[in-house]
């Protein structure tokens, strides 16, 4: 089946792509494998106008609300590959169908890869989380940091406003002596001794132990994790990525325009810093960009 634009990935960046073609009476689909980044968190925050609400909850609703126009098109399924096909793009589905456009918006997505802790993957979302702007307001009590890069430091100089912190350095930082200063100054414990389990009932936190046996009291542990771009579809596609501090990202201009012509990108894969309004805003950009490319005589 033949579209205008295609958009592979649901989640917040792809509806609000698809939104602003589907308000052009573009015909658009959307190809969704109904595994968002966030389907771990019970709630989202910090998102205008849904501040508490359900990640699924949010995107039901929206769902709802792209299907009211007419030239919008839902498919449920996994993109397995995407190729050039003449003047556009043809994806196959992984249940074998076929769809064509003449442009393509990828919202892929990341894939967190955590550190290797037990109880830290069971917390995920919940006690164990990347944000403090979309998650620290509802932990209460001390917190912690959990290095996986020398990038931790700045996290562990946001975090203090929401809770008594500790970076644990886990054996792969060591601030310098301006950091050590600022830490100081932002009144943040740091642990050398390298977190070994975290304790409690998941998904609750009561605690970590470390490497030598000394348990010490959290409700909440911040981790920024490493990341990789959900989908081989980009790399398919020729998009060139950019090395971001915890993974590569697709490369885009002001436009959300990829390196491959034709191919624009949206959200967590194509940003160096993941957040759901962020995410949307960018797949507005994408949506209206992809849009002016059809009539503005840009090719595929």
């Amino acid at each position: 089946m033949s579209f205008d634009v295609i958009v592979v990935g649901g989640s917040f960046a792809g509806q609000a792509a698809a939104l602003q073609l589907a308000r052009a009476r573009r015909k658009v689909v959307l190809v969704d494998a109904g595994a968002p980044r966030n389907r771990f968190a019970a709630h989202s925050h910090g998102f205008l106008g849904h501040d508490g609400k359900a990640p699924a909850q949010i995107l039901s609703e929206s769902i709802d609300q792209l299907l009211r126009y007419p030239t919008m098109d839902l498919r449920q399924g996994m993109a397995s590959s995407a190729v050039r096909a003449g003047d556009g793009f043809r994806v196959i589905l992984d249940d074998g169908d076929t769809l064509e456009a003449r442009r393509l918006i990828l919202a892929l997505g990341v894939r967190d890869e955590l550190p290797s802790l037990p109880g830290l993957a069971e917390r995920w979302g919940q006690t164990v989380v990347h944000c403090p702007y979309c998650h620290g307001y509802e932990l209460d009590g001390p917190l912690g940091v959990l290095a996986t890069h020398p990038s931790s430091v700045h996290q562990a100089l946001l975090v203090p406003d929401w809770g008594p912190t500790t970076l644990f350095t886990q054996g792969l930082l060591e601030p310098d002596e301006a950091e050590l200063a600022q830490l100081a100054n932002r009144g943040v414990r740091i642990e050398r001794q390298p977190v070994a389990e975290l304790l409690g009932k998941a998904p609750h936190l009561d605690g970590v132990r470390l490497a030598d046996g000394r348990i010490v009291p959290v409700r909440g542990l911040f981790v920024a994790p490493r990341t990789s771009v959900a989908s081989p579809l980009a790399e398919q596609l020729g998009c060139e990525l950019d090395a971001g501090l915890l993974g590569s990202v697709i490369r885009v201009d002001g436009m959300q325009q990829t390196s491959a012509p034709g191919v624009f990108a949206a959200g967590d894969a194509a940003t160096h810093f993941g957040n759901a309004t962020r995410a949307a805003s960018t797949g507005v950009m994408a949506g209206v960009a992809a849009h002016r490319s059809l009539f503005m005589g840009v090719a595929a």
